[in-house]
């Protein structure tokens, strides 16, 4: 390795100055420069320590907050199963609400409508019904709920 090649790796980890002075390249170091970054970058470190430590303590005491009526008792358990019997039934409701969605006047509203404009494509220009559910993507499938 040159000492052009160790100069440069020098100047690249800021451990060397350089300053082009004219058609001259000067380089120096100062002892003090690299106390001062170090000093910076320990007080850098200590004051994101302490503002960690704030966070922490902050942090403890809104769970120590929000543990106060979670005890656990009698009446606190008799309101969880009583809560977990709810979803399970929210739950069922909604399995059968979705049994019955197709029934939904919506729906069947919307069904209504696509064949309304199928036949009046069709009465319009001349166009099949295969050729109308290929340009519109419908299902061959799709039909009225019985």
């Amino acid at each position: 390795m040159s000492v052009k090649e160790v100069l440069q790796s020098l100047v690249d980890d800021n451990m060397v100055d350089t300053e082009r002075v004219g058609t001259s390249n000067y380089y120096w170091a100062f002892p003090s420069k690299v106390l001062h970054a170090r000093k910076c970058r320990l007080e850098e470190l200590e004051r994101e320590c302490e503002e960690g430590k704030q966070r922490k303590i902050a942090l403890q005491q809104a769970a120590d907050k929000a543990k106060v009526g979670r005890e656990i008792n009698e009446e606190r358990e008799a309101l969880l199963k009583e809560l977990g019997a709810l979803k399970d039934e929210r739950d069922q409701m909604k399995a059968e609400v979705e049994k019955y969605k197709e029934c939904d006047p919506e729906v069947v509203e919307e069904i209504h409508n696509v064949f309304a404009i199928k036949s009046w494509a069709k009465r319009k220009f001349g166009f099949e019904n295969s050729r109308l559910d290929k340009a519109f993507e419908i299902p061959e499938d799709f039909d009225y709920i019985n």
